[in-house]
């Protein structure tokens, strides 16, 4: 299933060689004027070719719309855009549709569609395909901040080199607006010279890394989701789950809660005026599934690259015996880089839902 969503409905189409990638969003308000110039901003964060920490595939990744918007404004008929597929090479994928790349879904979609997937450049199942998320959160975040509501994410860490973690309850807007504009988004930016290097010894090395990506969405008022299925964490992490590469989430204080008592863990709460806050926030802007009104903050694990150069060991799916692959082609030593606006685009597809759900677009 590509499609997701109750209220507001996204469902994303295309391979990676294939003519083009999309997507439809079905359910958003009318009236909405869209700014295509943010639009592109956000699209080319995560648009491939551009920095040496990413694959060497140039793609211009420009959204044609189809449908849904006139005079760049939403008309209440679902919006559908095209990205066109312009560089493929589509040869260096020849071998893998009989000797699957280990920790790449080459395997499972063959067993899953009896050998009938599309296995050039990953396909359906490629990183590819967050191009159109990242439409869609576009779109969507614009709707947000006309609401005041704001969202960004930084790289939290490449390997073992950590940045620096937002402040759970004071997060500028200042903060947030570099971060929502930079390709290699850090709160400490000292650190980005150091987290490059170790990219490229992996790259040149024939090899990948992985890390953590952190996000923010601050604005969101109380009262925002529902236990026990459709809270906010709920929410968030199924759409960020339909983002190749991920590999796991924890919001606010995650797992370090469990190692902590009660008497540390528990966010207190005081008056600011007439709003209720809380002095610290381990609960990461979500009690029982519903937001709190503080900054909703969580981490997302990013797995290695699986497409490496280097000799590893297979199988054969035709001659059931084993084998070795050598991997052609141009990818990322590390993922985490362009995933970070793909993560913001997934909260804010998010919490258009969730918003819509409760009538509060």
């Amino acid at each position: 299933m590509s499609s997701w969503g109750n209220a507001i409905k996204i469902s994303v189409f295309g391979e990676s060689h294939g003519n083009g990638i999309g997507v439809v969003i079905d359910g958003l308000p009318a009236g909405e004027k869209i700014d295509f110039e943010e639009v592109y901003l956000q699209m080319s964060r995560r648009a491939p070719g551009k920095d040496k920490a990413a694959t060497p595939r140039l793609e211009k990744d420009f959204p044609e719309v189809m449908s849904g918007m006139l005079n760049d404004t939403t008309t209440g008929a679902p919006l559908c855009a095209i990205i066109k597929n312009t560089n493929t090479r589509s040869q260096d994928y020849g071998n893998l549709a009989v000797n699957p790349r280990p920790a790449h879904a080459d395997y499972t979609g063959y067993i899953r569609y009896k050998g009938f997937n599309d296995i050039r450049g990953g396909g359906h199942f490629s990183g590819r395909l967050t191009a159109p998320i990242v439409f869609a959160g576009a779109v969507c975040r614009q709707i947000l901040s006309r609401r005041g509501i704001k969202i960004a994410a930084h790289i939290s860490s490449i390997g073992n080199i950590q940045d620096k973690r937002f402040n759970g309850t004071d997060i500028s807007k200042e903060l947030m607006e570099r971060l929502s504009k930079t390709v290699f988004g850090l709160i400490d930016q000292s650190k980005e010279e150091e987290m490059r290097n170790l990219i490229e010894d992996c790259r040149k090395n024939l090899d990948s890394i992985g890390g953590t990506i952190e996000c923010a969405v601050v604005g969101v008022p109380a009262g925002v989701g529902s236990p026990m299925f459709y809270g906010i964490e709920n929410v968030i992490s199924s759409v960020i789950f339909g983002i190749p590469a991920v590999k796991g989430i924890e919001f606010g204080a995650g797992f370090a809660s469990s190692e902590m008592r009660g008497s540390e863990n528990n966010d207190e709460f005081y008056y600011d005026g007439d709003t209720v806050k809380t002095r610290t926030n381990h609960h990461g802007g979500s009690l029982g599934g519903i937001s709190s009104g503080m900054p909703i903050i969580f981490r997302t694990a990013i797995k290695p690259t699986p497409s490496i150069s280097r000799p590893q060991k297979t199988v054969n799916l035709v001659d059931h015996t084993d084998s070795t692959l050598e991997i052609h082609g141009r990818h990322d030593p590390c993922i985490v880089v362009r995933a970070v606006p793909v993560i913001e685009a997934a909260a804010a597809i998010a919490i258009v839902n969730l918003l819509a759900e409760v009538q509060m677009l």
